[in-house]
């Protein structure tokens, strides 16, 4: 029997376990997931739990709800991928033999590699809310705080859904105009961007947001690292910022198995063809989702796009046809942006978010299931 072999239990890792077991023969084909964690959680819920729209229990499900009838679903942490041997060995010795697999491992934060960021100040005036033990502990914090120098940094680029800093600051203004503290809190948005966001056209509208809602935008920051005892954010040219509370997106990271295998770039992200999602050093290995160095934002919505992709061109190569699908970096974000409001951009690799509004009947029904007062705007 053939074996494919699906590493990561996420959103790339599950969407492509049930696409897979659908048009494989089961009776031909023996599809693996494997999967150091068996709980689910759901990411962009944790952006809410800060501001109390949330809970933990909320954003947390088990796997094995998203796993298919008919995939093997195996709780272990993977040890090393052998692409020559076409063989992962997993973190209790035990090894996986595959004809195909699929790398979909993901991304992690790695506050440690800043220095001072995780500190006496971690968890008490220094957050993320990139984890859910971090996302609690701001939430907690913000119950008491009456005001003072709020700071989000972006540390370095990629991250993970590139629109998530921006929308945690949209909602610290709505939620501290809804607690009469706005005038007690300074907010900074604080990036080593030109701009409020990758996309130059985008940049300049969600940036003019920004100014709007009065958030200070400071680009061109390159953190080094935290003055812990001055409470200060100092950059590789000497720059400060000061902060009472500072809300961090650390620096990103593949997967550490992928370091210790040899397949990533210098951040571990695995390098694959930005159409095919190909390995290009192994053909029978494919990447899907924040894996993989895809020139793309890190977020939900380019692994549904890509999955199609992926699976057309899985059943190319098992077949022995050339491939007949080309992912084009299609992506889009939804954007909270505070009182029940929202915005969408959508983009690929060629195409920039153009500016408008969203015509016709469905857009209206959504904005009104959403709770949205009127049509998103396309920034």
């Amino acid at each position: 029997m053939k074996k494919l072999l699906i590493l990561g239990g996420g959103t790339g890792g599950t969407i492509m376990a049930n696409k897979m077991r659908h048009e494989l023969d089961r009776d031909e084909w023996d599809i693996t997931v494997a999967d150091r964690d068996k709980t689910h959680f759901y990411q962009p819920g944790f952006l809410f739990i800060p501001f109390g729209h949330y809970n933990k229990e909320d954003v947390v499900k088990p796997k094995n709800n998203f796993i298919p009838y008919g995939v093997n679903f195996i709780i272990q942490g993977i040890e090393r991928i052998d692409p020559e041997q076409n063989q992962v060995v997993l973190a209790d010795g035990n090894v996986l033999r595959y004809d195909f697999l699929i790398v979909a491992t993901g991304t992690r934060i790695v506050p440690e590699e800043t220095p001072g960021l995780t500190g006496p100040l971690w968890k008490k005036s220094i957050f993320d809310f990139y984890t859910p033990d971090g996302a609690v502990a701001l939430a907690g914090f913000f119950k008491t705080w009456q005001g003072g120098e709020l700071v989000l940094n972006i540390a370095d680029m990629p991250i993970k859904c590139p629109v998530a800093p921006l929308e945690f600051v949209f909602y610290a203004d709505a939620f501290f105009v809804e607690r009469g503290l706005r005038n007690q809190v300074n907010i900074s948005y604080v990036t080593p961007m030109s701009g409020a966001f990758t996309k130059p056209r985008a940049s300049k509208v969600l940036g003019d947001m920004l100014v709007e809602k009065n958030i200070h935008i400071i680009p061109d920051f390159y953190l080094e690292r935290i003055d812990e005892a001055g409470k200060k954010l100092v950059s590789y040219d000497e720059r400060e910022i000061p902060f009472d509370v500072l809300i961090t997106i650390p620096v990103h990271k593949g997967a550490e198995v992928i370091e210790r295998s040899g397949l990533g770039d210098e951040l571990g992200f695995v390098k694959a063809d930005r159409h095919t999602m190909q390995s290009v050093d192994y053909p029978n290995v494919f990447v899907i989702g924040d894996a993989g160095n895809f020139p793309t934002s890190k977020a939900g919505s380019v692994v549904h796009f890509q999955a199609d992709i992926l699976t057309e061109n899985l059943l190319c190569i098992i077949e022995n046809r050339p491939f007949t699908a080309s992912y084009d970096g299609h992506s889009n974000c939804y954007i909270e942006t505070g009182h029940g409001k929202g915005a969408l951009i959508d983009f690929n690799y060629e195409t920039e978010p153009l500016p408008g509004l969203f015509p016709g009947a469905p857009m209206k029904k959504a904005a009104k299931i959403a709770g949205i007062p009127k049509p998103a705007s396309c920034v």
